[in-house]
């Protein structure tokens, strides 16, 4: 059992990057240096560490803003070169070495309700500029769920031959990032994998800990979105990284959650019992949600390392030790599509 409440976020980040030894294998057939376009966010830095770990002989490159200084320092201090600079600005591209493997982690979701103009070009420019750039490299993108359309609680949600039906500007902007995706896969032959993931959970972020915290400060659980996916940051890690061995042209499409729907409620008051709370609800549960079923990644990589039981109480532990969190609501409960 992991010792999570214990850890500082150094701890946990070495946790959260640890590959497993498919990854390592993947990655030692793998040809040429690897980059991480979008590197500062909330899945960036641990995946770029899980990298440099599974594969220490190659130069591993990190690109963001950082408008965290710590969280380019810690990259750096573990060997991966960072870059600095603005994707949406092409003419500071040719800082970015042509390199042969790319993992596309930059977008835009929370207030893109506020600032559409900003969205489409995060979520739909960006990566047109990027896929012309990196023409002649495997790129492996990360997408959304958001796709999808609402589908059945009592089904295996969405697969990856589901037509997409997104609702709202933030999910059709996603979609718009994979046609031009795959605009460009075609176009130039550019191999590509695209993941459509739902709800990576850690310590810091997520929908446990979105529960966790609403439950502490006594805060209603809107049920009306009442079933999930989840899935543990380092498994997502892990199956983003192996998924660039399924790049092609057209694109492959994968994707990526846990393989149960979880409904909301029982999980509010599973992290209750360990708090020793009793959560508060309001509405009623929907009998539609935003599911994924992501069984093809489960026959092509394995299953999971991390159980649902584990996962709850290393998260729950983290926080009840009064450790940071991001602060930044996952918002599983929109239904409107606004975000």
């Amino acid at each position: 059992m992991l010792d999570i409440e214990n850890m500082d976020e150094r701890g946990l980040e070495n946790i959260l990057s640890e590959p497993t030894d498919a990854t390592k294998e993947t990655l030692t057939e793998l040809n040429g240096d690897i980059i991480v376009l979008g590197a500062g966010g909330k899945m960036g830095p641990t995946l770029a560490l899980m990298l440099k770990k599974a594969a220490p002989d190659k130069t591993i490159y990190a690109v963001s803003r950082f408008s965290d200084p710590a969280a380019r320092s810690s990259l750096e201090q573990a060997h991966i070169k960072t870059i600095a600079l603005d994707l949406l600005n092409e003419t500071e591209y040719h800082q970015l070495p042509q390199l042969e493997n790319v993992y596309y982690l930059a977008g835009m979701k929370f207030g893109a309700s506020g600032n559409q103009p900003l969205t489409w070009a995060q979520n739909v420019f960006l990566p047109g500029l990027v896929a012309r750039y990196y023409k002649n490299a495997k790129i492996v993108a990360l997408s959304t769920g958001n796709v999808y359309p609402f589908t059945d609680i009592n089904s295996s949600g969405p697969n990856e031959e589901t037509p997409p039906a997104p609702l709202g500007e933030y999910a059709q902007s996603c979609l718009g990032r994979e046609r031009i995706l795959q605009y460009f896969s075609k176009t130039n032959h550019t191999p590509m994998t695209l993941i459509r993931l739902n709800y990576a959970n850690e310590p810091r972020y997520g929908i446990i800990v979105d529960l966790t915290t609403r439950i502490l400060n006594d805060e209603p659980i809107d049920l009306a979105m009442g079933t999930v996916n989840l899935i543990w940051q380092r498994d997502a890690n892990d199956y983003i990284i192996r998924s660039i061995s399924l790049a092609k042209s057209p694109p492959d499409i994968l994707n990526v959650t846990g393989p149960r729907n979880i409904s909301v409620r029982r999980l509010a008051e599973q992290i209750g019992k360990l708090l020793s709370k009793e959560p508060k609800f309001v509405g009623q549960e929907s009998p539609t949600a935003l599911l994924s079923d992501a069984a093809k990644c489960f026959r092509q990589f394995g299953p999971l390392q991390m159980s649902l039981e584990d996962m709850i109480s290393h998260i729950v532990n983290w926080v009840t030790a009064g450790k940071r969190t991001l602060n930044k609501p996952t918002k599983y409960d929109v239904r409107n599509g606004k975000f």
